[in-house]
């Protein structure tokens, strides 16, 4: 049940709209309906949707317009696709922020993302690689160069300090050979799915910029824009209620949660190296069937002849050769079905335990960052305290006079103040620790989307495989001596 009151959030979202934003007349509607208040009524909101109406049948919006239309059923819009904004209604209306509240499900439906390499290296001296990015969410494709990535990751992790922020992959400078650039593709594939269908750093202005900027020099631009953004403690309506929204054991469940986490994390990365073994080997055995098959048709276009002094009269070698030309064709197409197995192993099994792997080693990150900094500040803040203490009782004792024990007081009061800021900082920082660790455990289901997909992969891999087999097998008969073919002297 939605109450009398929307949040400035949601009406700000509602504006954002697919219909609303390509919508001319907005501006002056929201004039008509914007309270000034950071709330709209139920009523202001109906008074809105009846002027979006009125002007989607071609009449001026104006308050005129309603009082004429009191005695008459107001009209009703076209609002077009509102998934966005039923999304975000769940999201603000699920209760206790500090839990998640999201399942897998959830979290795919924020947004699909496609990474893909322009076929052509751009540069007139220096060439470098192109991607084409797609987001489902805001309906944008716009190209992309390594160096926009560094500095998307730079911006989010300086702005979400205390959130998941994936690794971005390295940067070859020189002879980036076409398996590097498909394994970087993939790998930024990963780490903008995992900012897409983050709950929180998806919602950033950043994240949209890179989504939906068309401009050239990316890299520079996102970054002159954004520079000066503080990071989310200073602007998050958690940070005021970080120490009642921790829950009491969160430092000790910290540490379990770490630790779990770290014999996932090994586990999964053990799971990764079986995969990777089996996709190896799929395309080792693509290879070997096609090496197969090149040599049978070797063998049979020999052509040294089928005289007697060869063969006494035997027609065996020319019975075989007529078979393997035949045999070669299935090994060829023994070879294509083990290579689409290949590339099934490791889209549908090595790239989502990749997914998996990568929001593990972020979380991993995530928790150096916390016991690295915010951990380390409060420290230091701490020791300035007990110290000024320590400075203030000496000195009441030594009798010092009333200006310096003053000063001290004024300057322990000011530090309170900053060590305050400190601990509260630490909360958030270990509130927000919570919530990702609940994130992760989201991610989890992968594992499960990962066993299924294995099992489904090898039954139908093994089944094309064996019908393959199945079309050699007669023709390989065929070739044999009749008393071999038959099996009477098969040993």
């Amino acid at each position: 049940m939605f109450s009398d009151y929307l949040p400035l959030t949601i009406r700000v979202k509602r504006a954002r709209g697919n219909l609303l934003k390509k919508f001319s007349l907005f501006p002056q509607i929201w004039k008509l309906v914007d309270s000034k208040t950071g709330y709209l009524t139920r009523s202001g909101l109906y008074k809105g949707l009846a002027l979006v109406a009125f002007a989607q049948q071609g009449k001026q919006p104006s308050d005129k317009l309603l009082e004429n239309s009191e005695s008459q059923e107001l009209p009703v819009p076209a609002l077009g696709d509102l998934s966005e904004v039923t999304l975000l209604a769940q999201r603000l209306h699920r209760g206790n922020p500090a839990k998640l509240n999201h399942t897998y499900s959830d979290i795919c439906n924020l947004d699909t993302i496609e990474v893909n390499l322009v076929p052509e290296k751009k540069g007139i001296f220096l060439k470098h690689v192109e991607y084409q990015v797609a987001s489902k969410r805001f309906n944008s494709v716009v190209y992309r160069r390594y160096n926009d990535f560094v500095s998307l990751y730079d911006l989010l992790l300086a702005r979400f300090p205390y959130r998941l922020i994936p690794k971005l992959p390295p940067k070859k400078i020189v002879g980036a050979d076409s398996q590097f650039l498909e394994e970087r593709r993939r790998s930024l594939l990963r780490f903008l799915t995992l900012i897409a269908r983050h709950p929180v750093v998806s919602e950033d202005p950043i994240v949209q910029f890179f989504f939906t900027y068309t401009g050239d020099e990316t890299q520079h631009k996102i970054r002159e824009v954004f520079r000066r953004v503080p990071d989310e403690f200073a602007t998050s309506e958690l940070s005021s209620r970080a120490k009642e929204l921790m829950p009491p054991e969160t430092l000790t469940e910290f540490a379990n949660s770490r630790d779990q986490i770290r014999v996932i994390l090994l586990g999964i990365s053990r799971l990764k190296h079986i995969a990777d073994s089996l996709a190896i080997r799929s395309h080792n055995y693509a290879v070997d069937m096609a090496e197969l098959g090149n040599q049978l048709s070797t063998l049979a276009a020999e052509q040294h002849g089928t005289g007697v002094w060869l063969t006494g009269s035997s027609s065996l070698w020319q019975d075989m050769k007529k078979g393997f030309h035949v045999i070669s064709k299935e090994f060829n197409l023994l070879s294509t079905r083990a290579l689409q197995q290949a590339v099934r192993e490791e889209t549908m099994v090595c790239e989502r335990l990749n997914l998996l792997l990568d929001i593990l080693v972020a979380h991993r990150m995530l928790c150096e960052r916390h016991e690295r900094g915010v951990s380390a500040d409060h420290q230091r803040a701490l020791s300035t305290m007990l110290s000024l203490k320590k400075r203030q009782m000496q000195g009441v004792i030594r009798g010092t006079d009333a200006d310096t024990v003053e000063y001290l007081e004024n300057k322990m009061v000011s530090q309170e103040s900053v060590i305050a800021n400190v601990e509260l900082r630490n909360c958030f920082s270990l509130l927000c620790l919570h919530m990702e660790t609940q994130l992760v455990h989201a991610h989890l289901e992968i594992l499960a989307t990962v066993l299924q997909s294995l099992v489904s992969v090898q039954i139908r891999g093994h089944s094309e495989l064996a019908e393959v087999w199945k079309l050699i097998e007669p023709t390989i008969t065929k070739c044999l001596p009749e008393k071999l073919a038959s099996g009477s002297n098969g040993g």
